[in-house]
Order: structure tokens, then C-alpha cells, then sequence
């Protein structure tokens, strides 16, 4: 934690080393932020989003800064449809803290889908529309609207309670109650969401009500035109809602024909000029690295002619050349994609028998694959956490400690504590919590395994003993 007015970093005290200024409500902000995230996180997890949004704004309001629940923000944002907001929140972010920032890696994965922002875009010009057909009481075409954005968008909640208002509207209950659902799965505690479902149990009561009173009456119907009394049976059959079944799947059928004509070639031609693109560029960095294959091939061809010349550095020379084979062999490991595979490789070559360029690739390759080889792992082991397969988590995250103790400014060692807390082995759970409270003394992290889960776990460890 650093002074909000010189950047001085903060200990127990109340007054700031640096500057004088008195930090204890500058600290209380931050702890209430800090509270409040955590409660987020927590409704998240059970899909309680709307309230979970509400905690993280007000975490936002104490802290701007609190890239983690602004992030977090930005997820459930996504989560619930609402794409444009998640960008939103992440271009924030990562204004605010470029550095080891999860915001960068999410906005990256959505802009490198331009068709995802495409579909994005036509999703929110359809979804004014329907509002537009709304204002206009064109209900069917909003309806049938909103079921194009649902295709597409299956997560955008608004859409789904927009189109459960409309079948209210026409007394469609149970469509309207299927839409609620679906919004419900998403959202569990959306208010709007709740409160339509009670405005359709309200609203069906009186139906099934007047249908009862209806059923009680004579079986005709009589009407009076001037001075005649015309009696009708009550059963007489009205054809025209079969006409009107009719001519929507005409409808349909036309509509389906003009996009198989008009609209499907397009796509066919964007999808195959992507493709092209794609091929042209995979077979160029092809071709650049069998040109590199092939320089390292070029320099174990030229040693092998030095040894034959060379009688008496003969040891030294096929030294030389296996060093060279080692590299290549990594080399071509990992460019197939195997990490690990290429990592013990290169820790059995000699890099003292690599001449100058060679050691500049074996350094390269070393720090690339480390690099990858803890974010592969790191995510590997957090999705397996966030799946709750904790016994998976504890091994990859295992790994990514054994490395860099200190990886994504100490969430792998928070997480892999947690992972062993939950699978039951306190003794290594207790001694990274520990580590967790020693290093991020500042942090929620260091907070949660403070106040909730090393005293819980040193009285398990208590008990057992």
C-alpha cells in the first residue's frame, strides 16, 4: 500500500514516513473496498451477478484504483452479455495499471476476434431496433428481434426479459415464464427478473379465474344486430388464426430463402478470404523457421566436416556437435508446442560449447519457454481452481511456485494454498499462507489467510496433533 500523496509505502503506522500525512481514514477506504470485492467475488460465484455488481461498484467508489474488483467488474459484465460494459471497465484498468494486469490479457482475447465484436455490434443496433418496434407496437417484430440477438447473444439478460415483457403483453405465459428461466440461469437474483415472474403468476391467477367463470356459462352464445336475436354455438370455429399460422411460416420461409441467397454467400466469401489470410501467414513463419532449422542443421554439417580435419580436438569438437543436436532437437520441440518436453532439453545442453549466435538463441528459447511455460501452467492451474478440481489446481500451480514464487504479484501461491486447504493437506497450505502474509502483507490476499483461513487451518493441524 504507497501514500496517495508522495507514493511512499505505508506500514502500521497511521501517519505516512514520507510526507506526515495522516493515512488512517486513506487506509479505512481501502479496507472497505477491499470488503466489498470480496463480497462481489463471493455472490459472483454462486451467479448472484446483480448483487455482486452492486458490491463491486461501491468497491469502485472507496478505491478507483482496485484493479482487481474493476476486472472482476468487467467479467461479470461479459458474463451477463453486456460486452461493450466489460471493455469499458478493462480499458480502465488497464489505463490505470498497464503492469502484470489480467485486463490486457482479456482484452486481447476479445479483439482478436473481430468477428465477436462484429456480432456484438449488430447484437446492440438489433436490440434498439426491438426497442423501437416497442415504441411503435410492433410486438412481433421486436419479438422475432429479439430472438435473432438471443441466437447470437444467448447471454445478454435484457434481451431475454425484454422478450418475457412482450409475451406478457399477449399473455403468453409460459414463453414468457421459459424466457424468465433462461435470464434466471444466468442472474439468479435479478430483480427485474423476479419481479416479472411474480406479475406473471398474478397475471395467470386472473386468467385461469376468468376461464373458470367463462366454462360456467351456456354452451351458446347469443348476440342482438337491430331488431333480431341471433343465437351462435359457443364451439363455432374461427379459421383466421390458422391463416394467421400460415402466412408467419410463409413469412418465415421467404425471409430464411433471402438470407441463403443474399446474405449466406457473403459470409462464405469473408470466411474463405480469412482463411486464405490465415494459411498465407502460417505458411510464412513456416518458412522463416525451417530457414532457422536449417542455419543450425548448416553449423552441425560444418562441425562434423571439423572433426574429421581436426584429429586431435576430436572429443572437444563431437562435444560440440552434440551440444548443437541438443539445441536443435529443443529447438524443433518446441516449436511443435512441447513445453515441458523443450524445457528438459535445454537444461541438458552445455551452453559454454555454443558459439555466440547459437547461445543467443538457447537464451532466447530459455527465457520464451519459461515465460510461456508459467503462464500455460498458471492458467491451466486456476481454471482447473475455478472448476474445483483443486487436486489438478495443486499440481500445476505446484510448478508454477517451484519457478517464480512471486508469479502474478503472488496469486499462485495464494491459490495453491488454497487448493491444498481444500484437498486437506494443512501442514503446506499453513506455510504458503504464511508466506502469502509475510511478502503481500497489504493485499487481500494476505487478509483472507490472515483472518479466515491460517487460523482455521492451525486449529485443524491442532486437533489432528
Amino acid at each position: 500500500m504507497q501514500c496517495f500523496k508522495c507514493g511512499t509505502q505505508l506500514g502500521p503506522e497511521q501517519t505516512c514516513p514520507g510526507c506526515g500525512m495522516n493515512v488512517k481514514m486513506y487506509k479505512k477506504l481501502l479496507a472497505i473496498s477491499n470488503y466489498l470485492y470480496n463480497q462481489g467475488l463471493e455472490k459472483a460465484k454462486i451467479r448472484d451477478l446483480s448483487g455482486a455488481i452492486d458490491c463491486l461498484k461501491k468497491s469502485l467508489q472507496y478505491n478507483k484504483n482496485n484493479t482487481e474488483a474493476r476486472n472482476l467488474l468487467g467479467l461479470i459484465y461479459y458474463e451477463t452479455g453486456e460486452t461493450v460494459s466489460a471493455l469499458s471497465e478493462w480499458v480502465i484498468s488497464k489505463n490505470q495499471n498497464g503492469k502484470n494486469n489480467t485486463a490486457g490479457r482479456y482484452l486481447d482475447e476479445v479483439q482478436s476476434h473481430p468477428a465477436l465484436l462484429n456480432t456484438v455490434n449488430q447484437a446492440i443496433k438489433k436490440y434498439n431496433q426491438a426497442l423501437i418496434y416497442c415504441h411503435q407496437d410492433s410486438t412481433d417484430l421486436a419479438v422475432i428481434q429479439l430472438k435473432k440477438i438471443l441466437s447470437a447473444n444467448p447471454k445478454l439478460v435484457k434481451a431475454h426479459q425484454l422478450l418475457a415483457l412482450l409475451y406478457i403483453h399477449d399473455k403468453k405465459f409460459d414463453l414468457a415464464r421459459k424466457s424468465l428461466r433462461s435470464a434466471g440461469q444466468i442472474d439468479r437474483s435479478n430483480t427485474i427478473t423476479m419481479r416479472y415472474l411474480a406479475e406473471i403468476d398474478n397475471e395467470a391467477g386472473t386468467v385461469e379465474e376468468k376461464e373458470k367463470k367463462r366454462k360456467k356459462k351456456d354452451s351458446k352464445v347469443e348476440y342482438s344486430t337491430g331488431n333480431d336475436t341471433i343465437i351462435q354455438p359457443a364451439n363455432l370455429r374461427d379459421n383466421s388464426g390458422w391463416m394467421m399460422i400460415v402466412n408467419i411460416l410463409v413469412g418465415l420461409i421467404i425471409g430464411v430463402t433471402a438470407t441463403y441467397f443474399l446474405i449466406v454467400p457473403n459470409i462464405q466469401k469473408d470466411l474463405q478470404k480469412s482463411a486464405n489470410t490465415a494459411v498465407s501467414e502460417a505458411n510464412d513463419a513456416i518458412a522463416s523457421k525451417n530457414q532457422e532449422i536449417q542455419n543450425l542443421q548448416d553449423k552441425v554439417a560444418e562441425l562434423e566436416k571439423s572433426i574429421e580435419k581436426v584429429q586431435g580436438s576430436s572429443e572437444a569438437s563431437k562435444t560440440q556437435v552434440e551440444s548443437y543436436q541438443k539445441l536443435l532437437n529443443a529447438y524443433q520441440t518446441y516449436q511443435q508446442g512441447g513445453l515441458e518436453d523443450a524445457k528438459t532439453a535445454l537444461a541438458g545442453i552445455d551452453a559454454s560449447k555454443l558459439d555466440a549466435d547459437a547461445k543467443l538463441l538457447y537464451e532466447s528459447m530459455q527465457t520464451d519457454i519459461s515465460t510461456k511455460f508459467l503462464e500455460t501452467t498458471y492458467n491451466e492451474g486456476y481454471s482447473a481452481y475455478m472448476s474445483r478440481q483443486y487436486e489438478k489446481s495443486a499440481e500445476m500451480l505446484q510448478k508454477v511456485v517451484d519457478m517464480d514464487d512471486t508469479y502474478s504479484n503472488g496469486d499462485a501461491i495464494y491459490y495453491l494454498a488454497q487448493s491444498y486447504r481444500i484437498i486437506g493437506d494443512y501442514e503446506k497450505a499453513a506455510v504458503l499462507y504464511q508466506k502469502v502474509i509475510d511478502e503481500y502483507p497489504s493485499s487481500y490476499k494476505a487478509d483472507n489467510a490472515k483472518n479466515n483461513y491460517l487460523p482455521q487451518i492451525q486449529a485443524r493441524l491442532g486437533t489432528q496433533q
